[in-house]
């Protein structure tokens, strides 16, 4: 029995196949990955295995009469892969399989670059019922292909950014899957992207609409403050300096620059920096209109935080 690939079909954007295919670098630039500290899976919550549950019983939520007509007579299963990336996903796997009855055994260690050679290379062995195998076989892939996507995309504009000379920081977005943020999330973390805020809850992000609901960016930082006490960040979605200047003043720790031309960043980059100097402490964000092909453009190597595909 042999599982089908693992491949980055599942992006989380929409990129032209070609690009998909491309040869991706190596992790051979030097940069702080979170995996190198430990396992991931120990940042995982107490809840996450109710998740595979759920996804599950989605997938067999009555009688699975396929699983009636193969029964648990032991088989063993090949997981492949057939283009190259970085694997991610791992205890998301293994749990869909444990649920199931099965084990697994890995050929490959999360996070790590897979290579094909043009061909196919085992990632794993499962072990179990043949019920089992068949029953957790999609739900572990979709999960697997999806996670592998986003840290492969993470990974290859991070060492591009890198390369180009880029020392800040490479953050994903709250633009999640509903139902799938943790493992999504979980991707960017494997790839060495910053997860950026993880929710609604974990820092108080005042875009346009609060600002113009509520009156001015001076008091909607204050009412946030009031709100979020001290051990909430505050960050301040700006259109222009002056903006920054106004957000800053109130005491907002991260501003975004959003939809600055990339000479935009560079010269109110420079600007803030000397303007504020010793004055207050805060960081810088580019966010708007990024895409993996543009990136390098932006880079102007201040405190700054880059979201590629906010």
């Amino acid at each position: 029995m042999k599982f089908r690939s693992l491949t980055q079909s599942k992006f989380p954007t929409d990129v032209e196949q070609d690009k998909a295919n491309a040869p991706l670098p190596k992790h051979n630039i030097m940069f702080d990955l979170p995996l190198e500290h430990g396992s991931l899976e120990h940042l995982l919550p107490v809840s996450w295995k109710t998740q595979i549950t759920a996804w599950l019983a989605e997938d067999t939520p009555s009688f699975d009469a396929g699983g009636f007509v193969v029964g648990d007579a032991p088989r063993t299963a090949t997981l492949w892969g057939k283009s190259p990336g970085i694997l991610a996903g791992v205890p998301f796997f293994n749990e869909v399989f444990r649920q199931c009855g099965c084990t697994v055994e890995w050929h490959a260690r999360e996070g790590s670059h897979i290579e094909t050679h043009g061909g196919k290379t085992a990632l794993a062995t499962v072990r179990g019922p043949a019920r089992g195998l068949l029953e957790g076989e999609r739900v572990a892939l979709n999960i697997l292909a999806r996670c592998s996507g986003i840290a492969t995309m993470s990974r290859r504009l991070l060492v591009n950014l890198r390369s180009a000379g880029w020392k800040g920081m490479l953050a994903g977005t709250r633009k999640t899957t509903p139902g799938f943020r943790l493992v999504e999330k979980y991707g960017m973390l494997v790839g060495g992207a910053d997860t950026h805020r993880m929710d609604l809850s974990t820092m108080t992000m005042l875009k346009d609409n609060h600002i113009w609901s509520h009156g001015s960016i001076t008091q909607a930082v204050k009412a946030a403050k009031a709100a979020g006490g001290f051990s909430l960040k505050i960050e301040v979605e700006v259109q222009s300096e002056e903006e920054a200047d106004e957000a800053i003043a109130a005491g907002a720790d991260v501003i975004m620059l959003d939809n600055f031309t990339p000479e935009g960043v560079r010269a109110a980059s420079k600007s803030l920096k000397e303007k504020w100097k010793g004055k207050r402490e805060f960081l810088l964000e580019i966010s708007g209109g990024l895409t993996e092909d543009n990136a390098e453009q932006y880079i102007c190597n201040g405190e700054c935080v880059r979201q590629p595909w906010d």
